[in-house]
């Protein structure tokens, strides 16, 4: 199966608050931003505000703190500023995996309010899909109609039904997302889900494309002769 981006993937991946500090190195340079140091991230925003500190190109630290182990991190090692601010960063990861900083908030309450309206929570959100029945070969395309028209086989981890008075076949999948750290809960990885569905007679075509929506928590997807192609997704001749 191929490793690009998902066609079915949307917004963003793994998001992420992180509190940084606006730091002033001097009156002829930008403020810095810059996260604490990971032995000082118990301090207040009380306690970092107005503190004097060293920038590092990683972090920054309030120096000659014994208690946390990095009184061992001297001014030479960085620049010296001042904490003027600290906002709540807002991260995610992009299709390719690359972090993407998203914006920034004045309270972790406000980051957590952002993340929560930006995620999809699985029992929550579920998407629903209508794309073209022309990514199916005819063998797939024949494969999931028989589904449709019988019975989905007790075990499968999805059910296909007909759409009535349409040239269109649902598919519900469970369990989603097929990811690594949702499906470790059922014992299973999604390389074996799939393998499992291929041991099942599912024609290649059909087992990637279900694989990938169910990667991208996608619950319900229907395919139909008139419905647009989805971009990334490969074609078929009908």
């Amino acid at each position: 199966m191929s490793h690009e981006i998902n066609p079915f993937a949307r917004g963003y991946q793994n998001l992420r608050v992180v509190r940084m500090l606006c730091i002033d190195t001097g009156a002829d340079y930008p403020l810095l931003r810059r996260p604490v140091h990971t032995e000082q991230v118990h301090f207040s925003d009380d306690d970092l505000l107005h503190s004097r500190c060293i920038v590092t190109l990683d972090f920054a630290v309030i120096p000659g703190d014994r208690d946390t182990g990095t009184s061992g991190i001297e001014p030479t090692k960085g620049n010296a500023g001042v904490v003027r601010a600290i906002l709540y960063a807002v991260y995610g990861d992009d299709f390719d995996g690359q972090p993407i900083h998203i914006g920034d908030a004045g309270s972790p309450e406000a980051a957590r309010e952002t993340v929560r309206r930006l995620s999809f929570e699985t029992g929550v959100y579920s998407r629903s899909w209508e794309i073209s029945a022309a990514h199916l070969t005819g063998e797939a395309w024949e494969y999931l109609t028989s589904l449709a028209t019988e019975h989905t086989p007790t075990g499968f981890p999805f059910i296909v039904f007909p759409i009535t008075d349409s040239p269109a076949v649902g598919v519900k999948l469970f369990a989603t997302p097929w990811t690594d750290d949702n499906l470790r809960l059922d014992g299973i990885t999604p390389q074996e889900l799939r393998q499992e569905n291929l041991d099942r007679g599912l024609p290649v075509v059909l087992a990637d494309i279900l694989q990938r929506a169910g990667e991208a928590d996608i619950r319900i997807l229907i395919f139909d002769q008139d419905a647009p192609d989805l971009e990334g997704l490969e074609l078929y001749e009908p």
